[in-house]
């Protein structure tokens, strides 16, 4: 069992600034693909980015060139800036054991382990 636990959301203003993180514990030595997706009211949880357990990358196309994901031992980042008032939305992180190293996962099925959630909300 993978625990993980984000914190970093918050409330700011169109064309500033967040920075998640999502801590993981509990059986950590596997090597784990791990992404960030994010859910609105009403709509359907969707992929925001991704990052395999060697450091491969894949991003949605409405994030691209403003979010970076990156990892460092146990933690999982993803730095948000411009951000933009269709950027709100409840993010959560995921996690999924993976044998290669290159591979990044982008469907929400393919994740075994999710965090509850950190609100962001971009005011226009």
């Amino acid at each position: 069992q993978v625990q993980l636990v984000e914190n970093g959301g918050g409330s700011v203003q169109a064309g500033g600034s967040l920075r998640l993180s999502c801590v993981a514990s509990g059986r950590t030595s596997y090597n784990y693909a791990m992404g960030w997706f994010r859910q609105a009211p009403g709509k359907e949880r969707d992929f925001v980015a991704g990052i395999s357990w060697g450091g491969d990358t894949q991003y949605s196309d409405s994030v691209r060139g403003r979010f970076t994901i990156s990892r460092d031992e146990n933690t999982l980042y993803l730095q948000m800036n411009s951000l933009r008032p269709e950027d709100t939305a409840v993010y959560y992180c995921a996690a999924a054991p993976q044998s290669t190293s290159t591979r990044v996962l982008i469907n929400t099925g393919g994740y075994h382990y999710w965090g509850q959630g950190t609100q962001v909300t971009v005011s226009s």
